[in-house]
């Protein structure tokens, strides 16, 4: 217990540089390999994000890895993001790698199999229909869950408005 209120100034110094030299590593690599690398738009993207803040906490702080191999290490997680972005262009990877938007509500028709399949509660839905401004189910078109895990509320206050079809393309429903 003694060491969680210990102060040592090369250690203090140590993780003040390591964090400045990370700093810069993902700015160079983000200019590199462009905003996608902290975007959410498929799972691989997220599981990207979440590597690398566990990659940069752990070269900060601990004594074990060093920046340059946190460095390295970071560097490889670029270059798979890089490589499976490249990649996502043939549907077999895609389908791999991403998950597919689902329909939570066609209309005002609530689709409680699609509820259950994205595991969100109909108080979830109805959170979300309330953040989207909507104040009349008849206004809803269409809820989807997205593949980044949003969901989207399509809707329009006119009566004899309809979806396009090319927003629906992909949609499981």
């Amino acid at each position: 217990m003694d060491k969680w209120f210990a102060f040592d100034i090369p250690s203090f110094v140590a993780i003040i540089l390591t964090a400045i030299g990370i700093y810069i590593a993902i700015v160079i690599f983000t200019r590199i390999a462009g905003k996608r690398s902290f975007s959410k738009m498929s799972s691989f993207d997220f599981a990207m994000t979440v590597a690398l803040g566990s990659m940069v906490a752990t070269t900060v702080l601990s004594k074990s890895v060093s920046l340059w191999e946190g460095v390295v290490g970071i560097a490889a997680v670029y270059v798979l993001q890089l490589f499976v972005a490249i990649l996502r262009r043939f549907e077999i990877v895609q389908k791999a790698v991403d998950n597919g938007p689902l329909m939570l509500m066609d209309g005002q028709t609530i689709l409680h199999e699609n509820l259950k399949k994205a595991r969100v509660t109909e108080a979830d839905l109805r959170s979300k229909l309330r953040e989207a401004n909507v104040i009349r189910l008849k206004e809803v078109r269409a809820v989807v869950f997205e593949a980044t895990g949003d969901i989207s509320v399509l809707h329009t206050d006119k009566d004899d408005e309809e979806l396009e079809d090319y927003l629906y393309k992909d949609v499981s429903k």
